[in-house]
């Protein structure tokens, strides 16, 4: 048996690895199971794979506390321990670095770097391994992970290699086998080796899911362990040999999911960089902020990790998929993206292909489109304000659905409204509270914008589009709104304003008569467009309930058409006619905002008052 000392002074590398290098301690599993597969791939290159299947096993053994890591890959030779393995973690961190300057390849390939996470969880860690080569001798190697390693010529039936960790006292998570099938779940769903657990070399007896009732099957393969990952992931086929079936089972159990995505687009990329993958367009609600997508990225099989926003746009994190780039530029951990360019070229490609196919289910399956638009639009319009450049690819497919249900772009909504008013839309936020006032609206589209969203969204649009306005239907008087002809002479109309100055007594109040289109609204209040949207946004910045309240400019419109306000304008300035005024002011408030505690019951009160002098 050899065993081998390091010199002291040389700054050992493997706490180093520790500490430093790996953030999450459950890695530890990845890298020993990749490492595997590379072993595995590597046989089978030299074209010396045998009889047996490629197989990574992990067991757990608690009595002895021990997690072994097992594949039929090629395996070493002594030589090749030494090499790879005291030679790395044995060497002054600095040689090390110099080292791995020029040949990170190595290290990161077989027993690569990875390897020395195994420290982090194991306070022994052994190998044993059998060369693929002719006539090679089985070797085993110890370490404590400190200063010392041990070398010794063993018996090994089999190929391969053998780790197995002597769990440390504060790891003991990883012998509850729960725990290592979640961790390899996590980081090795689509390791293109299979991977089994066993429990004390048994395998678990897992029944096959895919069995369906009565149907008679072959009892020897009734307990068949299966895999815990999907070796040919849906992601690595070609669209064209993929079922939407296929499609939709892959999003239901990657992301746990029970309803259906609405659409998906398969990327599949060899040039200028290799990727792979599939996004999933779910069905959002209307929370805007309770969307938690998930983007998973992979690199080479190897999960990354979750919402890599350099790679994923930050909008389209609201998405749920797959993206596999075996090239992505990882430092060592695999937790840091080390290439700026290259992830943003990455990330255009991304958002390009998402632009891509809004535009052709728009153009070519419109009315699927226009469905899914409810779902997605908060989405788009979040990509709009976020990236120039996608609002410039899909600005021809932005739809604005209208009161009626109907969907029309901007070119076409302007063409429509061309006779009537000029460059300006109509919008409600809330079509039952802000329904007196679109009653007036018969006649012209009423665009709905009833999400956070849209706020900012239609600030966007007016800035891209000179002279375009939108007004809430309850800004301003427009002529949509206005009759004719009738309502009343010019004295009249002066008493009437008189009357509800002195009954109103508000200073920030604006009085206004006009005929109107529907006669049974007595009165409408008015908003200015410009104040209420900034009120709007302060509200939503500041904290709910702490807003400093701000005169907003309001303006009361008196319909001159209407037989209550017909009337009123005859009444002499008493407590009755000032009780109307009022009346006829709350009820124009409620359909803007609820009223305050204070001013509801007075409305109450009064409203039963009046009706009690019907008798």
């Amino acid at each position: 048996m050899e065993t081998g000392h390091i010199s002291i002074h040389a700054e050992n590398l493997l706490p180093i690895i520790k500490k430093w290098l790996y953030s999450d301690k459950d890695i530890f599993v990845r890298e020993l199971i990749s490492n595997g597969c590379d072993a595995i791939a590597k046989r089978r290159t030299m074209g010396l794979q045998g009889e047996d299947a490629p197989r990574i096993t992990v067991d757990v053994c608690k009595d002895k506390r021990t997690l072994s890591f097992t594949d039929n890959g090629v395996g070493m030779t002594g030589e090749e321990v030494k090499k790879y393995i005291n030679q790395v973690a044995f060497s002054g961190a600095s040689d090390f670095l110099e080292k791995f300057k020029d040949d990170h390849e190595q290290l990161i390939g077989h027993f690569g770097l990875g390897f020395y996470s195994a420290f982090m969880a194991g306070e022994k860690v052994r190998i044993e391994t059998l060369s693929c080569q002719e006539g090679a001798q089985a070797v085993a190697w110890e370490s404590d992970g400190g200063m010392e390693y041990q070398m010794e010529e063993i018996e090994r039936a089999s190929v391969g290699t053998t780790v197995t960790l002597l769990i440390n006292a504060e790891s003991d998570e990883f012998l509850d086998e729960h725990k290592i099938h979640e961790t390899i779940e996590k980081y090795c769903a689509f390791m293109p080796v299979p991977i089994y657990l066993t429990v004390d070399g048994k395998a678990e007896e897992r029944h096959h899911h895919h069995h369906h009732e009565g149907e008679e099957h072959d009892h020897d393969h009734e307990h068949e362990p299966e895999p815990l990952n999907d070796t040919a992931p849906l992601y690595l086929k070609n669209a064209k040999d993929v079922s939407d079936e296929e499609y939709r089972r892959f999003y239901q159990t990657t992301f746990q999911q029970f309803d259906d995505p609405l659409f998906w687009i398969h990327l599949n990329v060899d040039y200028p960089f290799n990727l792979k993958g599939i996004l999933y367009f779910p069905r959002l609600t209307n929370q805007f902020g309770q969307n938690e997508g998930q983007v998973k990225l992979y690199a080479g099989q190897v999960f990354v990790a979750d919402n890599i926003k350099e790679v994923i746009p930050e909008f389209l994190l609201l998405l749920r998929g797959v993206i596999d780039c075996p090239d992505l530029p990882l430092n060592v951990s695999r937790s840091f993206l080390q290439n700026d360019g290259y992830v943003r070229k990455l990330s255009d490609y991304i958002t390009r292909k998402v632009a891509d196919k809004l535009l052709s289910l728009f153009k070519g399956e419109r009315e699927s489109y226009d469905k899914y638009w409810d779902d997605i639009h908060p989405f788009i319009k979040y990509g709009c304000l976020r990236d120039h450049k996608f609002y410039d690819r899909v600005k021809d497919c932005l739809i604005y659905k209208t009161t009626d249900g109907k969907s029309w772009t901007l070119p076409e909504l302007l063409e429509r409204a061309k006779e009537t008013h000029e460059n300006k839309l109509y919008y409600t936020q809330d079509k039952e509270r802000q329904s007196a006032a679109l009653r007036l609206f018969a006649d012209t589209d009423v665009l709905v914008m009833n999400t956070p969203i849209d706020n900012p969204f239609m600030q966007m649009i007016e800035g891209e589009n000179a002279g375009l306005r939108f007004n809430r239907v309850d800004a301003e008087l427009s002529d949509a709104m206005k009759a004719e002809a009738g309502g009343l002479d010019e004295e009249k109309c002066k008493k009437l304003t008189d009357l509800f100055t002195w009954a109103l007594d508000d200073k920030d109040l604006k009085l206004q008569t006009q005929a109107l289109k529907d006669q049974d609204t007595p009165a409408l209040l008015m908003q200015d467009e410009n104040m209420r949207r900034y009120l709007e946004a302060m509200r939503m910045w500041s904290n709910a309930g702490e807003m400093p309240e701000f005169p907003v400019e309001q303006t009361l419109v008196l319909n001159t058409a209407n037989p209550l306000v017909q009337r009123l304008a005859s009444m002499e300035q008493n407590d009755e006619s000032r009780a109307f005024c009022q009346e006829l002011k709350d009820l124009a408030e409620l359909t803007l905002q609820p009223l305050s505690a204070e001013r509801m019951s007075a409305f109450l009160q009064r409203t039963q008052q009046l009706l009690s002098h019907m008798g």
